[in-house]
């Protein structure tokens, strides 16, 4: 039996898309599905949201830009990170499009260049011209989640340093600036953490109609109860104050459940209940109302536990906490629905 399964719902993942195509009006939809998709799986993410609309994807290196290739033959593909050597040439070969930071660009390949209006990485400083084989200008925004002056700022840069190039694909927004910043639209918009179901914000996805689309479930392996002074787990983090059941759940921080998660709240039998003592490399405890038979369901994500919720307790974005969920088959298994 699996420590615990994976379901991704595509269908989640195609109303999200329906959402923000609505919300970009006449701006397209480019999905980033870099990182195996934030863990949901870059090539059935990129197949759902192309039904909806959208009409590129971007990814964060040239090999994963070379697995949607050979799934996807005509679809635009951008990398954004830097690439060099004989990724520039794989990158010819397989038509990507590829991000350039700095002066001269590659030949005979498709770039976009990136300006720096404040993000402080990767970019140029400002823009004279733009060689041939540009077919895109691009920047990224810093603070679209937290600070939506500084990222106007950045846009009223992006805007006055490109207003000449109109006539290339001109592209700023991620999810954050796309739900919240109309100006930031431009020609596309690269729309991440949103595909997926999990706000940009850090709040109630619902909140911006959105649906998590990753499902997290294991269940109790055992259930035991500890004695007023008896502890669970490295460091006896948790003694009971009294009499007190208690449930295992075989998944710990090398599933992806982090170390950083004591306190948080997961659903066992349908029902909240918090995470005591120290996180194993492979269990859990969870403290229960009662006594509850071996092989109850546990639900570490969905149902209403959100990665928000996860991720306010680990002091961490709900980026990474979807992204580290270790989804290999000898410790997970991973079931696509598309409902």
């Amino acid at each position: 039996m699996h420590r615990s399964e994976l379901t991704i719902d595509l269908g989640a993942v195609r109303r999200n898309a329906r959402r923000l195509v609505d919300v970009l009006g006449g701006s397209a939809l480019w999905a980033v599905v870099k990182a195996d998709g934030y863990g949901h799986g870059a090539v059935d993410v990129a197949g759902a949201v192309l039904a909806e609309g959208a009409s590129a994807f971007c990814v964060a290196t040239v090999a994963e830009g070379l697995e949607l290739r050979a799934q996807f033959a005509t679809v635009r593909i951008v990398v954004m990170g830097p690439s060099a050597g004989r990724e520039i040439a794989l990158a010819r070969a397989a038509e990507l499009e590829l991000t350039v930071s700095e002066l001269p660009a590659p030949e005979h390949v498709r770039v976009h260049l990136k300006l720096d209006t404040g993000m402080g990485r990767w970019g140029l400083a400002e823009l004279d011209e733009a060689p041939v084989e540009v077919v895109g200008l691009m920047t990224h925004l810093a603070t679209a989640d937290t600070d939506p002056d500084f990222a106007r700022r950045q846009v009223a840069l992006f805007e006055e340093g490109t207003a000449r190039y109109s006539h290339l694909v001109r592209h700023a927004a991620n999810s954050a600036a796309a739900l919240r910043l109309p100006e930031s639209r431009f020609d596309a918009a690269r729309c991440g953490i949103a595909l997926y179901g999990l706000s940009p914000f850090g709040s109630d996805p619902a909140d911006d109609g959105l649906e998590p689309a990753l499902r997290w479930e294991s269940r109790l392996a055992q259930v035991k109860r500890l004695s007023a002074g008896e502890s669970t787990g490295y460091g006896r983090r948790f003694v009971a104050e009294r009499d007190t059941w208690i449930g295992i759940v075989p998944v710990g921080y090398a599933d992806g459940f982090r170390r950083d998660l004591t306190g948080t709240e997961v659903f066992v039998g349908g029902e909240r209940r918090p995470v005591i003592g120290t996180v194993s490399m492979d269990a859990i405890a969870v403290e229960l109302d009662g006594q509850l038979p071996v092989d109850t369901p546990v639900t570490l994500l969905g149902d209403g536990v959100l990665a928000e919720d996860h991720a306010r307790v680990a002091g961490t974005i709900n980026y990474e906490i979807v992204c580290g969920i270790e989804s290999r088959p000898t410790r997970a298994r991973r079931t696509v629905i598309d409902a």
